[in-house]
């Protein structure tokens, strides 16, 4: 992996449902992650988009499970994060915090 900045709020939300699901992370589960945590709809083309520019970078890597009848014979592809990937990830929720440490309460609720 080449030197990245940091990362997106999306690809940030993406990374931290595959570290949700483990090792049952793909496609839909990974999408329903987001919804059910983030009250977030994501979109199949969005979702695969994120998903391949990550595995482009080095971010993430994928394998492919066993396909099965209740599929159409189609086997799910499962995303994990590689060593740079978590330190991309690590570093970039860092900076975020760090921006948003000492900002002044919003709502009554703080922030970081």
């Amino acid at each position: 992996m080449g030197k990245h900045k940091n990362l997106g709020e999306f690809e940030i939300t993406v990374l931290a449902a595959i570290l949700h699901l483990g090792e049952e992370a793909y496609g839909v589960a990974i999408s329903e992650e987001i919804e059910s945590r983030a009250g977030r709809k994501v979109t199949v083309g969005a979702l695969y988009t994120t998903l391949s520019r990550l595995e482009e970078k080095g971010i993430v890597s994928s394998r492919m499970g066993e396909a099965t009848a209740a599929r159409g014979g189609r086997a799910k592809k499962y995303f994990e994060l590689t060593t740079d990937g978590f330190r991309l990830f690590h570093q970039s929720v860092r900076a975020l915090q760090d921006m948003l440490r000492g900002l002044p309460e919003v709502g009554g609720e703080a922030l970081a």
